[in-house]
C-alpha cells in the first residue's frame, strides 16, 4: 500500500474564531508597519549620524536588520491567512520558513551576546576600548552569529524533511514551528525531538552566559565608581539592552524548553506572539527612548526638518 506523504499544512493560526480575523488582521499590520519602520528608522539614523559612528552602533544596526527579517518571515504569510479561507503553506515552505527561523533566532541571541561584550569591554576597559574593540573584530563578532546561525538552522531542517508526514496535515500555530510539526508526523521523532532540545538548551544557555559573565564584570567595576553620577551614566549605557534581553530571553525559555504537546503548543502561541512580533517592533523604541546619543541625534534630525520646511515657508511667501 502507497502511503501519501503531505505537500502542504494548514495553519490554524491565533485562534479559529472568524469574526476575529479582521480584527487580528488590523492589528497585526500596524505591529508589522511599526516593526519595519522602527527598525528601517533607527538603521538610517545610525547610518547617516557620524557620532553613531560606533561599535555599539554599529551591533545595534544588525540586530534591527535581524529583527525585519526575523518578523517578515511570519508577518506577511500570516497576514495572508487572516483574510483567506484555505490557510495553507506548502511544503517547501514550511521548511524554508523553518530554516530562517531557526538561523535568525540563533543569530538574534549571540548579537545581543556581542552587544553585551561591546558593553563590557566601553566600562571595564575604557582607555583600551577604542583599540580593542577594531573594525575587524566587530566584523568577526557579527559575522559568527549569521554563520552559527545557518549552521543550525540548515541541521534542523534536514532532521525535519527525513521525517515523513503521512496523517493529518493541519499545524496547530501560526506558522510553521517545529513542536507543532511534529505532532504531525508518522516517524520516530527522537533524534529531531533530542536535537531540537540540545540545540535550544545549549544555544540560549550558551549565549546567556555570555551576557551574564559580561554583566557580573560590568556591576563589579561600577559598583567601584565612587560618584553616584557616574554610576547612574555607567548603568545607562547599559540599560537599553539588559530591557531588550530580559524581554527576549523571558520569552524563548517559555517557549522552547518545553516538551511538544498540545498544551505546550497552545501556550507557545501567546509567547511566540511577544518573541516574533512584540520584541522587533519595541527594540528601537527601547534603545531609541533610553539612549542620550539616540535622542540627540533624533533631534537634530528633526530640528534640521523643521529649519528647512520653515525656509521654503519663508521663500514661497516672498515669491
Amino acid at each position: 500500500m502507497k502511503i501519501l506523504l503531505a505537500t502542504e499544512f494548514i495553519l490554524l493560526g491565533l485562534t479559529s474564531q472568524q469574526e476575529l480575523q479582521p480584527i487580528l488582521f488590523v492589528v497585526f499590520l500596524l505591529i508589522y508597519i511599526i516593526t519595519l519602520t522602527g527598525n528601517f528608522g533607527l538603521i538610517a539614523l545610525i547610518r547617516f549620524t557620524p557620532r553613531l559612528q560606533t561599535p555599539m552602533y554599529f551591533f545595534l544596526t544588525h540586530l534591527a536588520c535581524v529583527d525585519i527579517f526575523y518578523s517578515t518571515n511570519v508577518s506577511p504569510q500570516m497576514l495572508v491567512n487572516f483574510l483567506s479561507e484555505k490557510k495553507t503553506i506548502s511544503y517547501t515552505g514550511c521548511l524554508a520558513q523553518c530554516f530562517v527561523f531557526v538561523t535568525l533566532l540563533l543569530t538574534e541571541y549571540y548579537m545581543l551576546g556581542a552587544m553585551a561584550y561591546d558593553r563590557y569591554m566601553a566600562i571595564c576597559h575604557p582607555l583600551h576600548y577604542n583599540s580593542r574593540m577594531s573594525r575587524p573584530l566587530c566584523i568577526c563578532l557579527v559575522t559568527f552569529p549569521y554563520l552559527w546561525g545557518s549552521m543550525v538552522g540548515t541541521m534542523q531542517v534536514i532532521l525535519t524533511s527525513r521525517l515523513s508526514f503521512c496523517g493529518p496535515n493541519i499545524i496547530n500555530h501560526f506558522y510553521c514551528a517545529d513542536p507543532p510539526l511534529l505532532m504531525l508526523t508518522c516517524s520516530d521523532t527522537y533524534i529531531k525531538q533530542t536535537a531540537l532540545f540540545v540545540s535550544a538548551g545549549i544555544n540560549l544557555t550558551g549565549s546567556l552566559l555570555i551576557i551574564l559573565i559580561s554583566y557580573v564584570f560590568i556591576f563589579i567595576t561600577i559598583m567601584r565608581i565612587h560618584s553616584s553620577e557616574g554610576q547612574c551614566k555607567a548603568f545607562s549605557t547599559c540599560g537599553s539592552h539588559l530591557t531588550a534581553v530580559t524581554m527576549f530571553y523571558g520569552s524563548l525559555f517559555c517557549m522552547y524548553l518545553r516538551p511538544a504537546n498540545e498544551q505546550s503548543v497552545e501556550q507557545g502561541k501567546i509567547v511566540a506572539v511577544v518573541c516574533i512580533f512584540v520584541s522587533p517592533m519595541l527594540n528601537p523604541f527601547i534603545y531609541s527612548l533610553r539612549n542620550k546619543d539616540v535622542k540627540q541625534a533624533l533631534r537634530i534630525v528633526f530640528t534640521r526638518k523643521l529649519g528647512t520646511v520653515e525656509k521654503m515657508s519663508i521663500l514661497t511667501v516672498s515669491q
